[in-house]
């Protein structure tokens, strides 16, 4: 038996020499960081200097040839995220993908983004598309090296083609979708709108706190008579975003330890693996700036320069809306006018393992046709319609990314404003400070003019065929909300109503509860001398305002078992904190959800599951009595009361959080179910590469905290799953700017093999920060390795 056993040993040999040796070889595709490389498209050399965390700082003798090597470093660290980018924007992702990437690939050529990006770029001015130029060449200059591609084009089997700029300004786009998405509620005004009036539709989306329902025509009137179209194909609904946040504020030096600014910043997105967010420093001639880049793109879009430090938030303007188009007997769709045929495009989707599949997309005088490939849109279109969606995005002289371009560059108020006015889409809110103590916000980017006589408001899919429907333009840049040296001395934006009272303009009727906006000011008073420590408390807060407001209404229940009088005791004496370590936060999410779904399930039937959300508002008004009709299960005979809604709610979370988390509730946490979920794309969706490739880590917060975390109530597998967070944060002091800070949530490299690929994680959880070092000597002084770009002879 002895040969045995040595043979076992042998084979064990041979399989660790076979997994370092692969080891070895994937290391290959990890960058080249010191030494020079000679490269084709630069002007004059290029120093990079990485430092400890991967975080590039290039120093060029021009701007173009920095936006060059951002490009460069760019496909270095995330040259699989860039070709993902690339290929969700142009709809090419069944190439490579197979048939699982239809249905995202057909809603997106039909949304036209990259046919929109395309009519964009002659629009840009010289120096724009020089940039854009530049940067395509900085990523190719990497593809033209022999570095072994990342491990994903191994798995796939396929190379990268060259980048273009119209690449860039498709993605670009795509950030615009990803903070857009009011239509989905124009379509659920209309699927509910069969059963139920105005005024109960009013209750389930409910205005901004203190403002009254903007009167609309009845739409049970205008749509209850329509039959609805059967199914026909199915759609790629995890591309329709739900509602986001972001929060930023700034104070004067009225309100700090050393008499000048400081601005906090953290832009709430999707958590994806690697991050959305690559950190990076640009310096040339004019231009030295540090902050948060997005692979694909030139530019530091949000961060500071010497002389002033921005943020953005998301406005959440109405600049959305669907069109019922009516079809003829002609299939032509009828205008104010006459009929008229639709515009036809021809797509040929490439579909890897299968034949290429042909799609005609239609476009209206509105916009693309969606119904024919969004289930959701083609369930709520009726008969003899369809549902076409206009967005401000999709005009043809969107200059978004010139204004990214020219922002790096302001040096005041001025020029940050005037670099602002190219801001099409989507609009922020702006906030801003300089070093000479001045603060600022503006809400950029291009708002439709709806006409008077417009009885709709944006609020619901309009008749196409009617002109008083039709956008009257947008509102002009000089009239949008802005402040300058308020004279509180403070600046709040955190997706909240942003509008002072008598504003003229109509932004949105659906501005997001003021939860964060009202904690931050909250924080902000309790300190009257603020600096970096009370900052970054702020960005790490977990109260929720949202939770403590209910949490009364729930602590009438009348429990029915021991368990749920348990956790009523518990629930008792909290105080809102959704702390990771507690069980407080797990049981009133759950309980949430539960009761989410006992009150309007019924009402909203195939729609619930796209719309099953938290909702604060509704509920409170619901469990104070004002809207207590939704406690009625419309399905059954007999009339339900809240009292036993509440009751039998909490009952059914206790099991599902016994079943998922064990018996024994002192010891669930929040944190363990809040899991920040990084989910890398595609590879998430397979389990023995999701280990490798996804990245999660505990968290705290939930939707509404400063510290927010937001959730999937229809994820049944992880409904409390933390999938929306700050993606970013950075603090900005205008006192000495090197004493700045930032992170972003996963690490700088998209190559799970790197030491940088997950090293930001755990740090950011915990809320910890990088200095914002852009001084050179500094920079050598702390070990940066440095890397030369030369020109190719």
């Amino acid at each position: 038996m002895r040969w045995v056993f040595r043979f076992a040993i042998f084979l064990l040999i041979v399989i660790a020499l076979g997994i370092a040796g692969g080891d070895l070889f994937l290391r290959r595709s990890l960058p080249v960081t010191s030494g020079e490389i000679a490269v084709a498209g630069l002007a004059a050399p290029v120093e990079i200097l990485r430092d400890r965390y991967g975080i590039p700082h290039i120093f060029a003798q021009s701007e173009q040839d920095a936006h060059f090597a951002l490009g460069f470093v760019h496909a270095q660290d995330r040259l699989w995220q860039l070709e993902m980018n690339r290929r969700i924007a142009a709809g090419r992702l069944a190439e490579v993908l197979g048939p699982g990437g239809l249905e995202t690939d057909r809603f997106l050529r039909t949304l036209g983004v990259r046919r929109a990006a395309q009519a964009n770029l002659p629009k840009l001015d010289e120096e724009t598309r020089k940039s854009l130029e530049a940067y395509a060449a900085g990523i190719n200059a990497l593809l033209a090296t022999d570095r072994l591609l990342p491990p994903e084009f191994l798995i796939l089997r396929f190379h990268p083609e060259p980048w273009t700029a119209l690449d860039s300004l498709a993605w670009a786009k795509m950030k615009a979708w990803d903070l857009g998405g009011n239509w989905r509620n124009e379509l659920l005004r209309m699927q509910l709108a069969k059963t139920l009036p105005n005024a109960r539709i009013d209750e389930f989306l409910p205005p901004y706190p203190g403002d009254e329902p903007l009167k609309i025509r009845d739409l049970h009137e205008l749509y209850g008579d329509l039959d609805r179209e059967p199914p026909r194909t199915a759609s790629a609904e995890s591309l329709f975003p739900a509602p986001g946040g972001s929060n930023s504020w700034v104070v004067s030096g009225l309100h700090t330890a050393s008499g000048k600014p400081l601005l906090a910043n953290d832009p709430h997105l999707g958590l994806t693996a690697p991050s959305v967010w690559y950190l990076a420093q640009l310096h040339a001639p004019g231009l030295n700036a540090i902050g948060g880049t997005l692979p694909g793109v030139p530019g530091i879009v949000i961060g500071r320069n010497d002389r002033i430090a921005w943020g953005f938030t998301n406005t959440g303007p109405d600049v959305q809306d669907l069109y019922l188009e009516r079809i003829d007997h002609a299939g032509n769709y009828v205008t104010p006018n006459g009929s008229q045929p639709f515009s036809i495009v021809e797509e040929r989707i490439a579909v890897k393992g299968a034949e290429e599949e042909r799609l005609q997309v239609r476009i209206s005088r509105h916009g693309p046709v969606i119904s024919d490939v969004s289930r959701e849109a083609l369930d709520a279109t009726p008969r003899g319609y369809a549902l076409a969606l206009a967005w401000a995005a999709l005009a043809d002289d969107d200059l978004t990314l010139q204004a990214a371009l020219r922002l790096e560059r302001a040096r005041d108020w001025k020029t940050f404003l005037d670099a602002l006015r190219n801001l099409h889409a989507p609009q922020q809110s702006a906030t801003y400070a300089d070093v000479d103590g001045n603060i600022g916000f503006i809400a950029a980017g291009r708002v439709p003019v709806r006409k008077p006589a417009n009885d709709l408001k944006g609020l619901a899919p309009a008749p196409g065929w009617d002109a008083r429907y039709d956008w009257a333009g947008y509102l002009p840049f000089d009239e949008l909300p802005r402040a300058f040296n308020p004279s509180g001395g403070e600046i709040v934006s955190a997706n909240h109503k942003i509008v002072p009272p008598g504003y003229p303009h109509h932004i949105t009727a659906e501005w997001q509860p003021p939860y964060r906006a009202r904690r931050i000011e909250e924080l902000l008073a309790k300190d009257p001398v603020q600096n970096e420590q009370t900052f970054a408390r702020m960005q790490m807060d977990n109260v929720s305002l949202a939770v403590r407001e209910l949490l009364p209404k729930l602590l009438t229940a009348k429990p029915r078992s021991e368990e749920a009088a348990q956790a009523l005791k518990m629930l008792a004496t909290w105080d809102g904190a959704m702390a990771a370590g507690r069980p407080e936060p797990l049981i009133v999410v759950a309980w949430w959800r539960e009761l989410a779904r006992a009150l309007y399930a019924d009402e909203l039937g195939s729609a619930f599951r796209a719309n099953w959300r938290a909702r604060p508002i509704f509920m409170e008004r619901v469990l104070s009595g004002k809207s207590d009709a939704w406690c009625d299960n419309v399905r059954t005979p007999r009339p339900e009361s809240c009292e036993e809604v509440l009751s039998e709610s909490l009952e059914k979370a206790l099991t599902g959080l016994r079943k998922r988390y064990g018996v024994k509730m002192q010891e669930w946490k929040w944190g363990d179910a809040h899991l920040a979920q990084h989910r890398h794309r595609p590879f998430s969706r397979r389990p023995w590469l999701a280990r490798f490739f996804d990245i999660d880590v505990p968290s705290a917060g939930d939707a509404y905290t400063v510290n927010a975390g937001r959730g999937d109530f229809s994820d049944e597998a992880s409904p409390y799953a933390n999938r929306h967070a700050p993606s970013y944060r950075a603090i900005y002091d205008l006192a000495n700017p090197e004493a700045s800070l930032f992170i972003h949530s996963t690490g700088q490299s998209g190559n799970p093999l790197s030491p940088h690929y997950r090293s930001f994680a755990d740090a950011w959880a915990r809320g910890e920060y990088i200095r914002m070092v852009t001084d050179r000597e500094r920079l050598e002084a702390e070990g940066a390795v440095r890397l030369v770009l030369i020109p190719q002879k």
